[in-house]
């Protein structure tokens, strides 16, 4: 079955406004959306082959040298799918963008096999 690649996407103004949250409102989204998190992962469980993780700051390497960057990528998860469409509606009602401040998922096909 073919591998995707979804990308948990998150605007960093988004992030600012959540960590501008009293630490009290922080920890109820957190209270209310992890629960949902683990939920969605059990429902997905036989489609889930690599539960990936969230990430944090990203430094960048380029012809120009390593330096701090910025993008709107802050976790993934690599799921199986008959199709881009069928992986893509796994992530309808995903707590990431319902709960939590993120914007998105973005669902991309392995074009070759990621070493699992």
């Amino acid at each position: 079955m073919p591998l995707f690649l979804a990308v948990y996407m998150m605007k960093g103004d988004n992030v600012v406004r959540f960590r501008a949250m009293p630490k009290a409102e922080q920890d109820a989204v957190d209270n209310a959306g992890l629960p949902q998190w683990a939920d969605w992962e059990k429902r997905n469980a036989a489609s889930i082959v690599n539960k990936g993780g969230m990430v944090g700051k990203t430094t960048r390497v380029s012809i120009g040298g390593i330096a701090p960057a910025s993008n709107d990528i802050c976790g993934y998860v690599i799921v199986e799918a008959d199709s881009a469409e069928d992986a893509a509606a796994l992530f309808r009602d995903h707590p990431h963008f319902n709960t939590f401040p993120g914007d998105s998922v973005d669902i991309m096909p392995f074009v070759t096999e990621p070493d699992l």
